[in-house]
């Protein structure tokens, strides 16, 4: 059986690891960090347990598939806890709107808020329910590996139904008249790293994942998702090692045949699955000569998706305005994202996201409160600068939470900033962007990166970076994709 080598193991390479070694496939995962997961990261401080990666879960079904597919029950390995109620959203004005999966809940609000928007609620969930289905059913499944699998006529003519002319806030604007409450639904448009005056309003289907498949965390730590998996891959006969950096592809021919470690160690393979940020994980580790369809300058030319400035912090106490997650705006959201993509900027006035995850799961914190701070930031520049002093913006924010009624300053125990910069050196992102590529721009918002190299033959990609996209559950999807197109072609040629 062949041998493959994955680069990475983030949730799209532990994914791959899975299902190709479930398929019997000689599988080697080789991480560079000491921990499995990618951004999905466990941070402790103290009594106080973190997850950097996402917080926000949703699509419990697509982890528990990596699992199941290989005979093992997923709830021996994971509980997902639903949040009926599970953001609060609040506004300059004073008020406060809760995003739930419960549709009279959200009416029973809506007609306090935004009366028009109460009468508009029923077609709101029915269309983004309808965008959705079509992507679900012609973008998530399918693996592009080159130009001529994005010429299908089922897909172009899904790719006309799902608004692609149109943007995310005149979508929102369609449905909600209260300004403070289309800013809120504004807001999925960071789940791609993209502002919602450009992204297209296709990804306003996110919101049919939160408000009615619901979203969910994992009982003690979103980052079991990552320990699952690894346990189920090497279960499945797949070695993972940690702390083992890949310095080079090593191609023969045109074709990958492995890869070298850091101590010059050479691993054969039949094949490569390179999960990691392609922008800055393929220009590391293959020569440019090699990748024409993807050099330097084809690059450079990409917008870098947001990044994040995080603050980790532990509370003495627990606080009652907080729930387990918190969006506090700024009163101009337009000029945070000019900000962001326009001028490569912080914003003055932030928008501030706060996970309080044992608000639902005290144990992961049980001296108090454990909050996960985090203000969209700008990628790094060219010259991979960071455009603000991190302590001075951390007081910046603290003052505007303390504006809302949180006093951070007061209760405080723990307390660790990550920047952009921190974010590229530790994942390797690209400028230290989230998800690679921004989808402002129509053509990386539907024709991102392949999952194949166009030039090296049985080089693969599977990450946020490329198709399906960025965000745990699209990771998780692209990299089943991949194994499973990887096995399907082996059946159809068998090795010797």
């Amino acid at each position: 059986m062949k041998k493959i080598v994955i680069v990475g193991g983030g949730l799209g390479g532990l994914a791959s690891a899975v299902t190709l070694a479930h398929a019997g496939f000689e599988v080697e995962l080789f991480e560079k960090n000491d921990h499995l997961g990618g951004k999905l990261m466990p941070v402790e401080m103290g009594s106080y347990r973190f997850d950097f990666g996402p917080n926000t879960i949703t699509m419990p079904a697509v982890f528990n598939r990596v699992i199941s597919q290989t005979g093992e029950d997923p709830q021996d390995y994971l509980t997902f806890m639903s949040l009926k109620v599970h953001t609060r959203n609040h506004f300059p004005d004073g008020q406060t709107f809760d995003f739930s999966s419960n549709p009279e809940e959200m009416v029973h609000q809506l007609q306090t808020i935004d009366p028009a928007a109460a009468d508009k609620y029923p077609a709101f969930i029915k269309e983004i329910s309808r965008l959705y289905k079509l992507s679900e059913r012609f973008f998530f499944p399918v693996t592009f590996q080159s130009w001529r699998d994005y010429l299908s006529p089922s897909l172009g003519f899904a790719l006309f139904q799902v608004r692609p002319a149109e943007s995310m806030h005149h979508f929102f604007q369609r449905y909600f008249t209260n300004p403070f409450l289309v800013q809120a639904f504004d807001r999925y448009a960071t789940y791609i790293g993209s502002s919602p005056y450009r992204a297209p309003a296709t990804f306003s289907m996110i919101a049919y994942l939160e408000l009615v498949e619901g979203v969910y965390y994992t009982k003690g730590g979103n980052t079991g998702i990552a320990e699952a998996f690894a346990a189920v891959a090497r279960k499945s006969g797949a070695e993972l090692h940690t702390g083992t950096a890949v310095t080079k592809i090593i191609t023969d021919g045109g074709q990958a045949s492995g890869v070298k470690l850091e101590d010059g160690t050479q691993i054969a393979a039949d094949l490569v699955i390179l999960n990691g940020d392609l922008l800055s994980a393929f220009p590391a580790l293959v020569n440019e000569a090699e990748r024409p369809s993807l050099n330097d300058a084809k690059i450079a030319a990409f917008e870098p998706s947001i990044s994040a400035f995080v603050i980790t912090v532990g509370l003495t106490e627990r606080l009652d305005a907080l729930k387990h997650h918190n969006v506090f705006f700024s009163s101009d959201y337009r000029q945070e994202f000019k900000d962001l993509f326009d001028a490569s900027v912080y914003s003055d006035e932030p928008t501030v996201y706060i996970s309080n995850s044992s608000y639902t799961d005290p144990s992961v914190s049980p001296d108090g409160d454990n909050l996960f701070i985090l203000v969209n930031a700008p990628a790094l520049t060219v010259e991979g600068k960071l455009q603000i002093e991190p302590e001075a913006y951390k007081e910046r924010i603290y003052d505007f939470l303390l504006s809302y009624g949180i006093d951070i300053r007061k209760y405080l125990a723990e307390e660790k900033i990550f920047t952009p910069a921190f974010i590229r050196e530790k994942f390797g992102s690209f400028r230290g962007a989230l998800y690679g590529p921004s989808s402002n721009r129509p053509k990386d918002a539907f024709l991102r990166p392949a999952n194949a190299s166009r030039d090296i033959r049985n080089l693969y990609f599977v990450g946020g970076s490329t198709h399906p996209g960025g965000g745990s559950p699209m990771v998780v999807l692209g990299g089943l994709n991949v194994a499973n197109n990887i096995i399907a072609k082996s059946k159809k040629t068998p090795s010797s």
